[in-house]
C-alpha cells in the first residue's frame, strides 16, 4: 500500500529521478562551456594565422592559452557524455546480456568507474591546491595556471555524481528488471543515438513533422 496514490514503481525511483533532473542542467552547462572553449580556440587559431601570415605579429602567449584551454575541452563534457552513453563501452558484450545479468554488469562498471574517478578527484584537487599556493604560471606569458587546474576536479566531481545516479538506477533495475529505467544508460543503435543527440541539441524541433 502506498501513500497518496503513489505507485510502487514511482516511489523508490523518485529520488533517482530528482537527482537525474538536477544534474542534467549542470552537465549541459559544463558541456556548453567545453564546446565554447573549443570554438574560441578555433577562433584564436584563425587570428594567430592571420596575424602571423599577413602582419608578422603573432599573438603573445598563444601556446599558453592553448594549454590552459585543454582542461576545459577534455574534461568538462565527461559527465554529459556519461549520461548520453557516449563513452567507450563494451556494447558487443553487454548486448548479449539480459535482465539482471545486464544490470549486474552495469553495477560493476559503475562501481569501477566511481572508484577511478574518485581517485582522480582526490589527486587533481591536490594538484590544484599546490598550483594555487605556489602561484604557478605558464612559462611564456606567465598566465596563472590554477583556474585551469581547478576545472579538472570540478569536472570529475560531476562525473562521479552521474556515475552514482547510474549506479542507483542499475541497482534498482537489478532488484526488479520490470521497472521503468531511471537514471541509467540503455543500449541503442546508431539511429537512436543520432535521434537522441538531435533532440538534446534542438529539442522538440528535432522530431520533425513525421515525429509529432
Amino acid at each position: 500500500m502506498t501513500k497518496m496514490g503513489v505507485s510502487n514503481d514511482a516511489a523508490p525511483s523518485g529520488w533517482i529521478r530528482r537527482w537525474d533532473r538536477r544534474m542534467m542542467p549542470i552537465e549541459d552547462a559544463a558541456n556548453l562551456i567545453a564546446a565554447t572553449f573549443i570554438f574560441l580556440l578555433m577562433v584564436l587559431g584563425v587570428v594567430q594565422i592571420v596575424l602571423r601570415t599577413f602582419f608578422n605579429n603573432p599573438l603573445s602567449g598563444y601556446i599558453d592559452l592553448v594549454e590552459l584551454s585543454m582542461a576545459g575541452m577534455a574534461f568538462l563534457g565527461a559527465a554529459y557524455t556519461q549520461r548520453m552513453g557516449a563513452h567507450i563501452r563494451m556494447e558487443l558484450l553487454l548486448g548479449y546480456l539480459k535482465g539482471r545479468a545486464y544490470w549486474l554488469a552495469e553495477i560493476v562498471g559503475s562501481l569501477l568507474g566511481m572508484g577511478i574517478v574518485a581517485v582522480l578527484v582526490w589527486y587533481s584537487w591536490d594538484h590544484f591546491l599546490r598550483s594555487f599556493q605556489i602561484g604557478d604560471t605558464t612559462i611564456d606569458a606567465e598566465y596563472p595556471v590554477w583556474p585551469s587546474k581547478l576545472l579538472v576536479p570540478i569536472a570529475f566531481a560531476f562525473w562521479f555524481l552521474r556515475l552514482a545516479i547510474q549506479l542507483a538506477g542499475s541497482v534498482r533495475l537489478f532488484i526488479d528488471p520490470s521497472l521503468a529505467p531511471e537514471g541509467v544508460v540503455s543500449l541503442k543503435d546508431a539511429a537512436e543515438v543520432a535521434r537522441d543527440e538531435a533532440h538534446e541539441a534542438l529539442g522538440d524541433d528535432a522530431t520533425g513533422p513525421e515525429g509529432r
